[in-house]
């Protein structure tokens, strides 16, 4: 039995039952594959039922407000695929007549889409041969075939696609992409996998040549930037000043008025800061607590952040709005002013 044939006859054994795997729905698989971009399994699941329960039909998440599903996607991280999501979908139903185009190049165009996603959709709701390439299939096939091409070069990435697309079982592609990713999911793992029960022992390169901790092979180092943000609760009046991120990663999302500085200072520092007095200046300004330091890591990012909760009624902010403080968990945040709202009651 070749490699193809023994993966599929492993995925008929040990596949999971999961939600999108019961259905040819392009809708629902495309929504599938944007919440799992960077999202696992395990805590990608339950978005996926809320927003099938919310938005049943393509149409229904056309029509919702941009801010809507900015609080559904609340908690998952990389907002532009909530918003992308959102593009999309009024794109479709504007200029597909509501229905998902079953074409490889046309879903390609679709915002939000990559070589990825298009060939998961194509296969997975019209079966038609398109071979997947995500991290786990990588994994898999530079174990397999011995392949040590940096996997994010130019040529890593054609030579990993044109692999992929030769395996392919292509009058039986939907179920040969799921069971090439489920076996780089659930048993080739990244860290420490057990080879001593994997049926692909014989033929494993990286096995038979104790390799398996050095492939795949990655060429670049992403380089983590420390940012140091104090977000200010200022309240006045009984009502909290928040605004909408124009841009950036949270674009979109609600957040309070911060001060960012590129070392941890201390609260004496702070309060002296130019940027500190260029919003207060002498207005009278009670300070009721600082958090404690959050932490939240992102891909380029590592964000060190304090709250300051604040009460004055002296200021008028441009660019945000007085919401009472009951109603600030109606607004889509990151999940790092959600964990600080996690420490309050709001109500």
């Amino acid at each position: 039995m070749n490699f193809s044939n023994k993966l599929v006859s492993w995925y008929q054994v040990n596949k999971r039952n999961l939600p999108w795997r019961n259905t040819t729905n392009a809708y629902y698989i495309w929504l599938s594959e944007i919440i799992l971009q960077q999202t696992r399994v395990v805590q990608g699941t339950p978005y996926y039922l809320a927003f099938v329960k919310a938005y049943p039909k393509l149409e229904d998440l056309a029509n919702a407000h941009e801010d809507e599903v900015l609080k559904m996607w609340q908690g998952l991280g990389y907002y532009s695929r909530a918003r992308n999501l959102h593009f999309t979908a009024k794109d479709i139903a504007a200029n597909y007549d509501g229905k998902f185009p079953n074409d490889y190049q046309k879903i390609l165009k679709l915002k939000g889409v990559g070589l990825y996603t298009a060939a998961a959709i194509t296969s997975f709701a019209f079966d038609l041969p398109y071979a997947v390439v995500d991290g786990n299939v990588i994994r898999v096939l530079s174990r397999m075939f011995g392949v040590d091409t940096p996997f994010d070069t130019t040529i890593g990435k054609k030579q990993f696609q044109e692999l992929a697309q030769e395996l392919l079982i292509k009058e039986n592609s939907s179920v040969y992409n799921q069971a090439i990713m489920e076996f780089g999911a659930m048993q080739c793992k990244p860290k420490s996998p057990d080879c001593s029960v994997c049926p692909m022992q014989n033929c494993c390169e990286a096995y038979n040549n104790n390799m398996i901790s050095e492939l795949p092979v990655k060429s670049k180092k992403i380089k983590v930037k420390n940012r140091f943000l104090h977000f200010l609760m200022i309240e006045k009046e009984g009502e909290v000043y928040l605004g909408k991120r124009k841009s950036g990663i949270w674009q979109g999302l609600y957040e309070f008025p911060f001060l960012e500085f590129s070392d941890r200072i201390n609260e004496k520092e702070l309060i002296s800061s130019e940027d500190w007095v260029n919003i207060f200046a002498d207005k009278k300004v009670e300070i009721q607590s600082v958090s404690v330091e959050f932490i939240h890591v992102l891909s380029h990012q590592k964000l060190h952040a304090q709250f300051w909760k604040i009460k004055t009624n002296d200021i008028n902010l441009k660019n945000y709005q007085l919401i009472a403080k009951e109603e600030l968990e109606n607004y889509p945040v990151s999940r790092l002013t959600e964990k600080y709202f996690e420490t309050l009651e709001l109500t």
